[in-house]
């Protein structure tokens, strides 16, 4: 079993930058691939990032390449979404999740969540 607390939202202008970070409770952690969603107003749950077990293998999508990276540090049980750059469509609720399943992009497909944490940004 995994519990997840995500944190590091807030108000930003356009063009700033967030740091979103999730802590993991579990002896398992470091086994789970870990994943960020985001859910903007009226808008489906959208993956924007994930990060395998070890770190080595991410995936972004295209509407944040260049502008997020994900990270993980297993040592301390935390996942973290580094955000510059950012556009008032980034503008959402944003999740951290966990699989023990790598590689899964749906938000169906994904076992553990985190509560959101909310970003807004302004022009």
């Amino acid at each position: 079993q995994v519990q997840l607390v995500d944190s590091g939202g807030g108000l930003v202008q356009a063009g700033g930058s967030l740091r979103l970070s999730c802590v993991a409770s579990g002896r398992t952690f470091s086994r789970y691939a870990m994943a960020w969603f985001r859910q903007g107003p009226g808008k489906e749950r959208e993956i924007v990032a994930r990060i395998s077990w070890s770190g080595g293998r991410t995936y972004y999508a295209d509407s944040v390449k260049g502008r997020f990276t994900i990270s993980r540090d297993n040592a301390k049980n935390t996942v973290y979404l580094q955000m510059h750059s950012l556009k008032p469509e980034d503008t959402a609720v944003y999740y951290c999740a966990a699989d023990p399943v790598p590689g899964l992009n749906m938000p169906g497909e994904y076992d553990y969540w985190g509560q959101g944490t909310q970003v807004t940004v302004s022009s």
